[in-house]
């Protein structure tokens, strides 16, 4: 960091400015690998010069700048300096106000640096802009290494989460998301919703403050936890492969062993068959030698027997006892040497078999190494398999759930249109009913009582049809769960075959064979749980046709209500035309009746105007003060949050000024 300091002073003195004492003491104070510059107004001057440092500088991983009042002037030259660093992992830009360029300079470092896994942009203006926040957005999008983002507090609209959820379509890296206290509203939320089958990495997501309704924030609670699953899954499988890939590393490494131990064994048994053999070739030289002496006698033998055969003719009979002395000798020889030459044969055909009966020990030894390989790709293959069959169970509940939400918000939106349609119609009843003779009165208020029973009544088949949408939403839940036990139930399982490891190859096999036939159990169990799904799902469908049929059926009564009303305000239309035409006659003597029964008829519309004006205000005046309720709501918990956080910001000033303080570095620490 002393280096970091001096760096900075010198590129200020360069470019015609004095280094901030502010930066120069946090500096001087900062821990190895950590910038810690919070709640310190920045120049551009001390920017530029940061921006030019981070550029080089490859001890630095944490980079806090919240609460710095950055320009944005400053700001994008810090982040420019930024794009080429490749150490940096953890940025905080909280609390900066940023704005376009801010938002067009982060998407900038998005796009070009290849380090940062933690952004945090807090408190800042990003949503404002709709243009800069979408090129933030799709820099997001073609983003690698970021696992970690938060918006709070940003000013993002419904169009900025719609550009959020363009680029989570894309993006494959980022793990958490948090949008709290932002104006995403119902559409936002919506659009949300929609990416997250899309993205498999994103494992929390933060939608707090939104004004989105309860079911988009389960729907969204329930991606997240299928992510997590995912994860999860993948992680057991990645162990799960490890584990094996230890376990086909170690047989490998037994079988070179067993291979080398076989190898130095034909090795000694060559040396000891060429000892043999050279042994056998000495003693077969000896005899030679032995061989070639008694020649060399019986030659000897034979002169002195040419020299003195006139000698030695008496003594012929010892003559021929040394002949036949000699034929024993030489069948003797010969003897010998058969004996010696199948000897030697039955050492060759010897040390051929054993190198016949080594080689078939080596071709066993190999097979079986394949068979093992063989067994080992198929149990992995399997896993697989019942691993994607796992995930198809989870997609199809996902759906099936999806579908009957969706069906369920269907029906409300039509109840609602009928309620309208009935209110439109009651409110053309009124204005007829105003324009009629006082004595069709009473039969208007009979028959909207009627209607009014008829709307109650269809407000208790809502009310029904809303109880059996919560029950199959229960029962979906309890298949759901349901499912999740038995996949628990087969981890634990496998887990548990897995721990128990063998000392013996033949007892691996059988345990390998095991698992192949529970796994085996396992999967017909689950494809038979999937078959009850479906069947139960085809039985969820068949319920909700059962439902549109009956609200069809209430739609046609709907509809021969309104044409019985038509035909009712005909007919009596028709009698006040007849009526009129009798009164017509002697409209000469009753016109001073007339003027008294308009100005009545006047005064009526006129309170009737005004009840339904009062009425109308005071449905206006509710919802307002409602409206208000909720922003002062909303109001309060912000004020609260930003409270709290300028009381930790003041009390973290106070500290830093008592620490920073001439008294604090003369008194003695405690």
């Amino acid at each position: 960091m002393e280096e970091f300091r001096r760096a900075y002073s010198r590129l200020c003195k360069e470019s015609g400015t004095e280094p901030q004492e502010t930066v120069l003491q946090q500096l001087h104070q900062l821990p190895q690998g950590r910038l810690d510059l919070a709640t310190q107004s920045l120049t551009v001057d001390t920017c530029r010069a940061l921006g030019k440092l981070l550029q080089k500088e490859s001890l630095l991983t944490e980079l806090i700048l919240s609460d710095c009042m950055l320009s944005e002037e400053g700001a994008t030259l810090l982040l420019q300096g930024l794009c080429i660093n490749t150490v940096v992992r953890f940025l905080d830009l909280k609390g900066n106000n940023l704005r376009a360029a801010g938002a067009e300079a982060l998407a900038k470092l998005l796009r070009q640096n290849k380090s940062i896994q933690s952004l945090t942009l807090e408190w800042n203006n990003l949503g404002t802009w709709d243009e800069a926040f979408a090129t933030f957005c799709g820099a997001l999008a073609a983003n690698g290494t970021l696992r970690q983002l938060d918006l709070r507090n940003n000013q993002i609209n419904h169009k900025g989460a719609e550009e959020l959820a363009l680029a989570l379509k894309s993006n494959a890296s980022l793990q958490q998301l948090d949008l709290r206290w932002n104006h995403i509203g119902l559409l936002g939320g919506r659009a949300l919703v929609n990416c997250l089958p899309s993205n498999r990495t994103l494992w929390k997501l933060e939608l707090a403050g939104n004004n989105i309704p309860g079911d988009i924030l389960r729907a969204v609670e329930q991606a997240m936890d299928h992510n997590q699953d995912r994860q999860t899954v993948f992680r057991e499988s990645q162990a799960r492969a490890q584990v094996l890939s230890k376990e086909v590393r170690h047989l490998r490494e037994e079988k070179s062993k067993q291979f080398m131990d076989l190898m130095e064994t034909i090795d000694r048994q060559r040396e000891e068959m060429a000892r043999s053999s050279k042994a056998s070739a000495a003693r077969v030289g000896q005899l030679q030698e032995a061989l070639n002496e008694r020649h060399s006698i019986i030659n000897a033998l034979k002169a002195k027997l040419q020299m003195t055969e006139a000698a030695l003719a008496l003594s012929e009979q010892k003559a021929q006892d040394l002949g036949e002395l000699l034929a024993t000798t030489e069948q003797e020889q010969r003897s010998l040497v058969q004996r010696q030459a199948k000897e030697h044969r039955l050492e060759q055909q010897e040390a051929a078999e054993r190198e016949s009966k080594l080689l078939r020990d080596l071709s066993a030894a190999n097979e079986k190494n394949l068979l093992l390989r063989n067994q080992v790709d198929e149990l992995e293959r399997k896993v697989k398999s019942q691993q994607e069959q796992l995930f198809l169970t989870k997609t199809e509940l996902t759906n099936t759930t999806a579908e009957l939400k969706m069906r369920a918000v269907q029906a409300e939106e039509r109840l609602e249109l009928e309620k309208k349609r009935s209110r439109q119609s009651l409110e053309d009843a009124e204005h007829l009913r105003f324009k009629e003779v006082e004595h069709m009165t009473r039969h208007l208020e009979d028959s909207e009582r009627a209607m009014q029973e008829r709307v109650q009544r269809l407000e208790a088949a809502r009310l029904s049809l809303e109880e059996e949408l919560s029950r199959v939403k229960a029962v979906a839940l309890s298949e759901r769960s349901q499912a999740e036990e038995e996949l628990i139930k087969a981890k634990n399982q496998v887990r548990l075959e897995e721990q128990q490891h063998l000392a013996h190859l033949e007892e691996k096999l059988r345990l390998l064979a095991q698992a192949r036939d529970e796994a085996q159990s396992t999967c017909v169990q689950q494809k038979q749980t999937v078959a009850d799904a479906q069947a139960r799902a085809s039985q969820l469908g068949l319920q909700v046709e059962s439902l549109r049929r009956r609200l069809e059926e209430l739609q046609q009564e709907l509809s021969n209500k309104d044409q019985e009303k038509v035909a009712e305000v005909m007919r009596v239309r028709l009698e006040l035309q007849e009526q009129n035409g009798r009164l017509q006659a002697e409209l000469t003597a009753q016109e001073a009746l007339k003027e008294k029964a308009a100005a009545l008829e006047r005064q009526l519309k006129v309170i009737a105007s005004d009840h339904r004006e009062a009425l109308l205000d005071r449905e206006s005046e509710n919802a307002s003060l409602r409206e208000k309720l909720r922003l002062k709501e909303a109001e309060i918990a912000r004020i609260r949050d930003e409270e709290a956080q300028r009381a930790s910001f003041l009390q973290n000033a106070v500290l830093a000024y008592v620490q920073g303080s001439p008294l604090r570095t003369l008194s003695p620490q405690k």
